[in-house]
């Protein structure tokens, strides 16, 4: 049989709606991490931001693999 988890892809489809709008600010964050810390690269705070930015960036995509593994078709 195949891999299919449809169950928990509708289960997780508003989470990772949510997530995607979490992942857009994520994005604008990073921009502005990535700008300022090319302007003042001793600010050790900017790197931090970018990395928390990047991982609200792959929230969608985390959400919907959690759902899609953890429930049965």
């Amino acid at each position: 049989m195949g891999d299919c988890r449809p169950l928990g892809f509708l289960l997780g489809l508003p989470f990772a709606l949510v997530a995607l709008l979490l992942s857009l600010v994520g994005a604008a964050v990073w921009i502005i991490g990535s700008v300022l810390s090319c302007l003042c690269p001793c600010c050790v705070c900017c790197a931090g931001l970018a990395n928390l930015a990047m991982d609200l960036i792959k929230l969608p995509f985390k959400i919907l693999k959690w759902f899609t593994h953890q429930i049965p078709c």
